[in-house]
């Protein structure tokens, strides 16, 4: 079947990377950050803001891939300070109404654009 990149017009994206590639019944997402829907720029309002925009895209990705959020089976999340921990992860559980799926949370020094949080995931979609 071979490997399908994704991208979503609706989404900015930089050339580099495609939004998500499908291979076989996993879905890989890359790393999200928490952007205007169609410009790369950061959302303001804080961690909590941008943890939301970055699931909301996720989700987006991830339905353009026939999948959903509640078809994550890892996530990783990076956040430029983990002071900033409880504000992500209380948006994190506000978007993850079902059973949370693995997680990690890195503390790095920075990332692209000035984001505070970047999340990617793995998804399982069985194909029919």
């Amino acid at each position: 079947m071979g490997i399908q990149k994704i991208n979503c017009e609706s989404l900015a994206r930089l050339p580099a990377f495609s939004h998500a590639a499908v291979a076989g019944d996993f879905i890989y997402v890359s790393g999200i950050l928490g952007t205007k829907h169609d410009k790369l720029e950061i959302v303001e309002g804080g961690v909590g803001k941008q943890t939301e925009q970055v699931l909301f895209h996720i989700g987006t990705i991830l339905s353009q891939c026939n999948a959903g959020l509640e078809d994550m089976v890892k996530v990783s999340v990076y956040l430029t300070d983990m002071d900033n921990f409880h504000d992500m992860n209380s948006a994190y559980l506000d978007a993850i109404q079902f059973e949370p799926p693995a997680r990690i949370t890195v503390g790095v020094k920075e990332l692209a654009l000035g984001a505070l949080v970047e999340m990617d995931c793995i998804a399982y979609k069985p194909r029919v």
